[in-house]
């Protein structure tokens, strides 16, 4: 998938993780690859989350940790006029 390209595949996935990672614009990424020594356009970068964009998350899902089938609710109690009265968390 990564052949024909010009630049090596672990740049490619480090811009498109940066994108997805901390929602960076373009320009950012573009900076931010230009630090390390990678000359590379923002518009490349934008045509590289489109192409790899499904592969990556794909490999993103593998490695993320299963949801518990055990949820917490905080709750609090608060007391009116002698009486205590429930509140869930959020409300």
């Amino acid at each position: 998938m990564y052949k024909h390209h010009r630049y090596p595949q672990i740049i490619i996935q480090q811009a498109v993780y940066l994108k997805f990672r901390f929602s960076l614009s373009y320009r950012d990424i573009e900076e931010l690859m230009a630090i390390r020594g990678v000359k590379v356009d923002h518009s490349t970068i934008q045509r590289w989350v489109f192409k790899f964009s499904k592969e990556i998350e794909l490999n993103m899902n593998i490695r993320k940790r299963p949801v518990m089938d055990s949820w917490r609710l905080d709750e609090t109690y608060i007391k009116v006029a002698g009486k205590d009265i429930f509140i869930p968390s959020g409300g």
